[in-house]
């Protein structure tokens, strides 16, 4: 498997892009690791990765989308992005995900990514903006891998994502053609959900996407969060194993990368925010724990540095070690009880344009995330996942003090919620939680 990938790689990509991925996002990405370790021990703290949303805007409607993504637009200008980048940098960082909304919708995100050829991005997309053109601009960048999501066969796409113009699934899909044709580095990522579990969690999706010259996938989990969160579409636990042991499977089976951010080498559940590995810069340029922990304290916008905010936000901080010391999976599915306390706890403002995510925290209903202390975890089984795991992707040891044995974790199966609905002479007043075990 691991010769076939190698040839793989050496026969479908441009080799520039190939020197651009292993120095950028490889060696630098490493080091950038690395660094994170020493900062740790020091009592310092700066994210080795960081997610940038640089706009709002999308041209689709995707079911369970927590974006404003309709909101009028807005986009962190080309200035701010340089600076931000320019601080990390100077941190030791060279591997930042650009996310939206839909990234290419911002005109200067390819002239920025230009401005930094010494750094990789990994930019998440829908891929309709990705014509034959663009494409040839992202070969001749070198440093930048579009990661293009598909929800599904034709009729599932089209009706998970609700495109403007309908035909959701073929304009994307040439998207990742005309990638190809050019021998850009592409992914194909998928938040697999009740609607497309029994579609693309299949050996025939792999072999077709190794088929077609997609070098990496990534099946990431449906989390019901947002405005219109369909939780109806979230997997059960038992799907969310499958989904692990299909991954660990497929790793030593087929020519291709997968993906995944929620487990170490030995298979246990991690949330990467938790454990400082990368935090959240949305449209607006506040600074979230992550994509869906849509509150805030600081800014990119402040005058002091991005290395004094990390280091100095209490927020963030108190997001860590609460995140930590509750579950070793998403805290925002398992526990919005305490995401809710966390906000209130520090006066951190509703980073959304909607307003409304307070409320939506509130009537959460609990569920299981990637974190089953009942089940023996998964471990990896091939040598070079686990050893990149080992080296460079684990809990930095985060969890060691609360979850050696499992204890401190509550189930969410065995929460007790009651919502009190707000009244029409009550409009302002909250829903409200009561846990117990």
């Amino acid at each position: 498997m691991y010769f076939r990938l190698a040839k793989r790689l050496l026969m479908e990509t441009d080799k520039r892009l190939l020197w651009k991925l292993f120095w950028n996002m490889g060696v630098k990405g490493l080091r950038s690791v690395m660094k994170h370790k020493s900062r740790l021990k020091k009592g310092e703290f700066f994210p080795p990765y960081l997610y940038i949303s640089i706009i709002n805007s999308c041209n689709l409607r995707c079911q369970g989308c927590w974006v404003d993504v309709a909101h009028k637009q807005h986009k962190i200008e080309f200035d701010a992005l340089n600076k931000m980048v320019n601080e990390a940098k100077s941190m030791g960082n060279s591997f930042f995900g650009l996310l939206g909304g839909e990234p290419f919708m911002h005109k200067e995100m390819l002239d920025f990514i230009a401005e930094h050829r010494d750094v990789y991005f990994q930019v998440f997309t829908n891929g309709q903006f990705i014509t034959d053109e663009v494409a040839k601009t992202l070969r001749k960048l070198g440093n930048v891998t579009p990661l293009i999501s598909i929800e599904g066969t034709e009729i599932v796409s089209d009706e998970r994502r609700r495109g403007m113009k309908g035909n959701v699934f073929n304009e994307t899909m040439q998207g990742v053609q005309n990638c190809l044709n050019n021998k850009v580095l592409t992914g194909v990522c998928t938040s697999l959900c009740q609607t497309n579990f029994d579609d693309l969690l299949q050996e025939s999706w792999v072999d077709k996407l190794v088929k077609m010259g997609v070098m990496y996938c990534w099946f990431h989990i449906y989390r019901p969060v947002g405005p219109e969160s369909n939780p109806d579409l979230a997997l059960t636990p038992e799907q969310q194993r499958k989904a692990r042991q299909f991954v660990v499977d497929m790793r030593c089976k087929k020519p291709i990368f997968i993906i995944d951010a929620y487990y170490d080498a030995d298979g246990k559940a991690l949330c990467p925010a938790a454990t400082g590995f990368t935090h959240h810069i949305n449209p607006w340029g506040d600074i979230e724990p992550c994509p869906i922990v849509q509150f805030a304290k600081e800014s990119i916008h402040e005058d002091r540095s991005l290395k004094e905010t990390f280091n100095e936000s209490a927020f963030l901080r108190d997001f860590r070690e609460t995140a930590a010391s509750s579950t070793r999976g998403c805290i925002v599915l398992e526990r919005p009880d305490l995401i809710a306390e966390l906000a209130e706890r520090h006066g951190a403002k509703d980073s959304t344009a909607r307003g409304t995510y307070m409320d939506e925290v509130n009537a959460m209903i609990p569920r299981r995330s990637q974190y089953h202390p009942d089940m023996d975890p998964i471990p990896e089984k091939s040598w070079a996942y686990k050893f990149a795991k080992k080296f460079a992707f684990h809990e930095y040891g985060v969890y060691k003090k609360n979850f050696e044995d499992g204890r401190n974790w509550i189930d969410p199966d065995t929460v007790e919620i009651s919502v009190n609905s707000k009244s029409e002479d009550q409009s302002d007043a909250p829903a409200t939680f009561q846990i117990s075990k």
